[in-house]
């Protein structure tokens, strides 16, 4: 069994016992239990339901394994040729660690 579920406005494919990085969740902490309600998509051995624009009834309760998991350097860089103009600039993203428990449909 597995779902379709929106989490901070990015979609996941999220099955039990699955561990999952998604935008960092604000005011939680570790091995709280948190539940998503935004289910897209059920598939059920086979038996799928497709939510307008969710499942009603459906829900995903995850447990968060680490609050704050800081990713990837990712650099910004900018050029215009021949003007003398660069600029650059970077950041890290924030992520939530969390392992999926159940899923209810």
């Amino acid at each position: 069994m597995y779902a379709i579920v929106e989490i901070n406005g990015q979609q996941f494919k999220v099955e039990q016992g699955t561990k999952l990085f998604v935008h960092h969740i604000k005011d939680v902490e570790s091995g709280k239990t948190v539940e998503f309600d935004k289910v897209l998509l059920v598939d059920n051995e086979g038996a799928i339901t497709v939510g307008t624009p969710t499942v009603e009834g459906a829900k995903v309760v995850v447990e968060v394994v680490n609050p704050l998991v800081k990713g990837d350097k990712v650099i910004v860089f900018k050029m215009k040729r021949r003007k003398d103009n660069r600029k650059k600039n970077g950041h890290r993203e924030q992520f939530t660690e969390v392992e999926v428990k159940q899923v209810i449909a």
